[in-house]
């Protein structure tokens, strides 16, 4: 099964769950508000894209850190910790579906270019 990880508010997710039923493509969406975030299932994102790659810089979230905080996260476990307490820290949506790799972010030809690769 298809999941779809993220913040159901997010405008990008709304955009991608548009377009996985429009294409009629079955997933399940994990609201990390709603559904939890635990350090298994984050490592295992970051094990595969990496914390960088996770971590959206460019959010309001992120934005309203001061200093300090955006300083402190410098590797791995700090970044970790980070979007544990935070989860609208995480870049979304993340699309996982089974013997494929994860993608990260949405827009229509990335999808349709994934699904096609079936």
């Amino acid at each position: 099964m298809i999941t779809l990880y993220g913040i159901k508010n997010c405008d990008t997710i709304k955009k991608a769950r548009r377009w996985l039923e429009e294409h009629d493509q079955p997933y399940q969406f994990h609201d990390y508000r709603i559904d939890g975030l635990d350090e298994n299932l984050l490592k295992k994102f970051i094990d595969e894209l990496g914390w960088e790659a996770l971590l959206n810089t460019r959010g309001t979230t992120w934005r309203k850190l001061d200093e300090a905080q955006k300083a402190s996260v410098k590797d791995t476990s700090s970044a970790i910790a980070l979007m544990l307490e935070m989860p609208a820290m995480i870049k979304r949506p993340l699309l996982c579906a089974p013997g494929k790799p994860m993608l990260l972010g949405f827009n229509d030809s990335g999808y349709q270019t994934y699904f096609d690769e079936v």
